[in-house]
């Protein structure tokens, strides 16, 4: 019980400390971002200037990486209403698609019409699939790309699992996938995924995630 204890009193200190710093961080990088824009409209050449893509892209960066702070820091905060699985799902894949197909990979959907209705902060729910299919799509870099994504009503709730055919994880990879800041993606922030947890954590689910390195990853939603 004491060791329940000081692990969620440190977690709660963590959680402070970042939501402090994000705090802290944003009113500096929202001056830094209205200079430069007043330089370049005084001064359009600057645009031209060897290194400046790389600063608007680092300063992007940064707005990314506070974003994610505050999504983590608010993750756990629900706003529930009764929610037609189906419907919630089929609008969802449907919007994906078209981007999806862009880049060549093909999204097969399995979503049973009698899905139940659940409780379900929309907003949240659909932050966390878009993580895990984002997740899914970067992995693919081969030209036969393909992502599933299922839904089952199981004796105890319903499961709905996101599987695709890209580079999947590697052994050693895999323990630290859900640790904050570890990224093991070029320019990734290391919050997709334990964001994505905490959301179907606090609507009463869990997460699993199996993958096979140079064969892909599935992962699965379990909701009570």
């Amino acid at each position: 019980m004491q060791a329940n204890t000081t692990a969620e009193q440190q977690e709660k200190e963590f959680r402070f400390t970042l939501s402090k710093l994000s705090h802290e961080l944003r009113n500096p990088l929202a001056l830094v971002s209205s200079e430069l824009q007043l330089m370049v409209s005084s001064h359009p050449e600057i645009s031209t200037y060897e290194g400046w893509d790389d600063i608007m892209d680092n300063l992007e960066y940064i707005k990314e990486l506070l974003n994610e702070l505050s999504d983590y820091n608010n993750a756990g905060k629900l706003t529930l209403c009764p929610t037609e699985l189906y419907s919630f799902l089929s609008s969802f894949l449907a919007s994906c698609r078209p981007a999806l197909e862009y880049l060549g990979i093909t999204l097969e959907t399995d979503i049973p019409s009698h899905l139940p209705t659940i409780p379900l902060d929309r907003t949240k729910m659909r932050q966390a699939l878009l993580n895990l299919l984002r997740n899914a799509q970067e992995a693919i870099s081969h030209p036969q790309g393909k992502i599933k994504v299922q839904a089952n009503i199981l004796p105890d709730g319903i499961r709905i699992s996101i599987c695709d055919n890209g580079c999947g994880i590697t052994h050693s990879q895999q323990p630290d996938i859900f640790t904050p800041f570890v990224t093991f993606k070029s320019g990734g922030t290391g919050l997709g995924l334990p964001i994505t947890r905490q959301i179907i954590e606090a609507h009463g689910g869990h997460l699993e995630i199996s993958s096979v390195p140079d064969q892909g990853t599935e992962v699965r939603i379990f909701l009570g």
